[in-house]
């Protein structure tokens, strides 16, 4: 086990929308340290343009590029989440990702959360994740329901 275990219900404090907004600026910020001057190797150029994408069909991206970096993005988030409960940002600001009884969330929970980030982002925005997240007692989105897990702050 990679840290304590704490039952979710009463007493416990759930991570909310501007602290949890808050640590994926930081992730952000973090995989841009990485991603900038890689775009800058390979493309000649710190941030690229819509000419600078290889567009295959119509509005999506098949650039080897930008798809390397969802797969980044992904993994990032899904690996940390589910080997050592918190992202970067999470752990600086004092959250970590459980199951919904409080147990240890292992890497099937964080790859199904992640997963459906796709889901909680519709229509555009995130504004499902959003409203799921103000409205629910446990503040969780559609990819913490289905995969069993809650975000807790710790601190």
């Amino acid at each position: 086990m990679l840290y304590q275990t704490a039952p979710c219900g009463p007493g416990v404090r759930y991570a909310g929308l501007w602290r949890r907004f808050a640590a994926v600026i930081i992730d952000f910020i973090i995989l841009s340290l990485v991603f900038f001057p890689v775009t800058r190797l390979i493309k000649g150029g710190w941030i690229m343009s819509a000419s600078d994408h290889a567009w295959g069909y119509g509005w999506f991206i098949t650039d080897p590029l930008c798809l390397t970096f969802l797969i980044v993005i992904f993994l990032y988030f899904a690996l940390l989440e589910g080997l050592f409960a918190a992202t970067f940002g999470k752990k600086l600001l004092g959250m970590r990702v459980v199951r919904a009884d409080g147990g240890q969330a292992g890497l099937r929970q964080a790859l199904v959360r992640n997963l459906l980030r796709a889901v909680d982002a519709l229509p555009a925005f995130n504004i499902l994740g959003v409203v799921l997240i103000v409205t629910s007692p446990e503040k969780a989105r559609i990819g913490d329901r289905v995969a069993g897990t809650r975000v807790i702050a710790v601190k």
